[in-house]
């Protein structure tokens, strides 16, 4: 029997607890990941200079009280920041901190955020691709945008890679998304381009045509964001495992 390609839960941008002190992809959110044997997800963003960085928002306001965009920080000025409300004052990683942190104690589901240019867009698969080249430890990678999948397999990554897709109704992400690529993005026709290898979905997109056809072809599937036991009793029939925050599905209540 083949072994699944999500065995565990995975822990939506670590184990966080903001309440608590433990921040949405920090180090400490990360290490508790680890010590309940979760998979952790996580999101890489682009600096000024070039580097990736392991945070979610392309804004500073609402993890560390400063104002502006990630993408014109350098990656040191982003490292010196400290994340609002971390316990251990914890400061966004770089993406090799990171690697080094978890160092293949848990299975890795990164995510290439969606950058406001081709040029950005090519250099984060680019040091994404560099930089997992030089890690032993199991990852996979996954983006909204097709083209961050292709290209970072173009620039040497053989791992899994996965689609992060929703029913692409009402809220417009991407950035000035157009219809045509909302058709497309909503029924994943740009397959020739990206070969996926799974799908992450959101939560009430499960049953679109589009998933249930290529989860039946046998492409795992992952959804998000799960917060309670409820929601991912709902979800079970649909997927492969939850993406989640906010309770701990290894509790029996």
């Amino acid at each position: 029997m083949t072994e699944p390609l999500f065995p565990r839960p995975i822990a939506h941008r670590g184990l966080h607890d903001r309440a608590n002190g433990v921040i949405e992809n920090s180090a400490s959110a990360f290490a508790a990941a680890i010590a309940g044997n979760f998979a952790i997800e996580c999101d890489l963003q682009l600096t000024s200079d070039g580097e990736a960085v392991v945070f979610h928002d392309e804004t500073l306001e609402r993890l560390t009280g400063e104002s502006g965009l990630v993408s014109d920080r350098t990656l040191a000025e982003m490292t010196n920041l400290t994340l609002l409300d971390s316990a251990a004052q914890d400061r966004p990683q770089t993406f090799d901190a990171f690697l080094a942190q978890v160092s293949g104690r848990a299975l890795l589901q990164v995510e290439l955020k969606h950058q406001p240019t081709l040029d950005a867009t090519r250099r984060l698969a680019k040091v994404a691709a560099d930089t997992l080249a030089k890690y032993a430890g199991p990852v996979t990678v996954e983006s909204f945008d097709p083209r961050l999948i292709a290209l970072i397999r173009e620039y040497g990554f053989a791992g899994p890679r996965g689609i992060i897709t929703y029913d692409y109704e009402g809220e417009d992400y991407p950035p000035g998304i157009t219809e045509d690529e909302r058709y497309t993005l909503r029924h994943l026709l740009h397959w020739h381009e990206t070969q996926f290898d799974f799908i992450s979905c959101a939560k009430d997109a499960l049953t679109l045509p589009a998933i249930t056809f290529w989860r039946a072809l046998g492409k795992p599937v992952t959804a998000w964001t799960i917060r309670s036991k409820v929601e991912a009793e709902a979800a079970a029939p649909y997927i492969d495992q939850i993406v989640f925050e906010g309770f701990n599905p290894d509790s029996v209540s």
